[in-house]
């Protein structure tokens, strides 16, 4: 099992660090909230592997923030923690777009058999092929196609593009952007990514059709489900 960017949203602070604790010990990249409403905005800014979300919490209640970004189009595998036990219960998590669900109290040790069999399962992000409107994404071979035409992209064109298809709905300042994709090039600007939008457009998107990206005035870029 390779190495993950995990988010833990439980406002017990034992039950928080406990968790936090057998995750960095098999080595993966721990966010660890207490509250719903700090975890909805997490999740509108940063993509994760998995999500261990409990149903109880302050600010926003875990099966709010779950509809909410399964609503955005969120495709993260989703564990669901509660003290909650009755069949009806559970089919309302599961329901509201939850993938695995765990009541309290539970052994550690099925708790790491979940995580480890929701991050083996195989999903959209992992990949090769991406499709998304009438544009498919080949991420081995770097080639993107519209209605089956190949779109010569520069890597960063298709960095930026293979990153915003896959994180459909979700707005990304330019600031974000240089984070999460070029974070070690530092002749990587805000402006450069602006500038690769714009040639990103010239290339891809069709006359007299809206851009495939999505402009956020005052905020930045995404691309929205089809």
């Amino acid at each position: 099992m390779s190495m993950a960017k995990i988010l833990v949203v439980e406002d017990d602070t034992e039950i928080r660090e406990a968790l936090v604790d057998v995750l960095e010990h098999e080595k993966h990249t721990v966010d660890a909230l207490g509250d719903g409403a700090d975890a909805w905005e997490s999740l509108q800014r940063y993509q994760y592997d998995l999500i261990i979300l409990d149903w109880g919490l302050p600010g926003l209640e875990g099966i709010e923030v779950l509809k909410r970004f399964r609503g955005k189009g969120g495709g993260t595998p989703v564990l669901f923690l509660t003290g909650r036990h009755t069949v009806d219960e559970k089919l309302t998590g599961l329901d509201s777009g939850a993938d695995d669900y765990l009541p309290k109290p539970y052994d550690m040790r099925e708790f790491r058999a979940r995580v480890g069999a929701l991050l083996r399962r195989p999903k959209e992000l992992t990949s090769d092929i991406i499709r998304w409107s009438d544009i498919e994404l080949d991420t081995k071979a770097f080639r993107c196609l519209r209605r089956g035409e190949e779109i010569r992209l520069l890597p960063k064109e298709f960095a930026l593009l293979d990153f915003l298809i896959r994180n459909r709905n979700l707005v990304f300042t330019p600031d974000q952007l240089v984070d999460k994709l070029w974070a070690g090039d530092t002749e990587v600007s805000v402006d450069a990514i602006r500038q690769c939008v714009k040639r990103l457009r010239t290339k891809i998107d069709v006359p007299d059709r809206p851009s495939y990206i999505t402009t956020v005035v005052g905020v930045g870029y995404k691309v929205e489900s089809e």
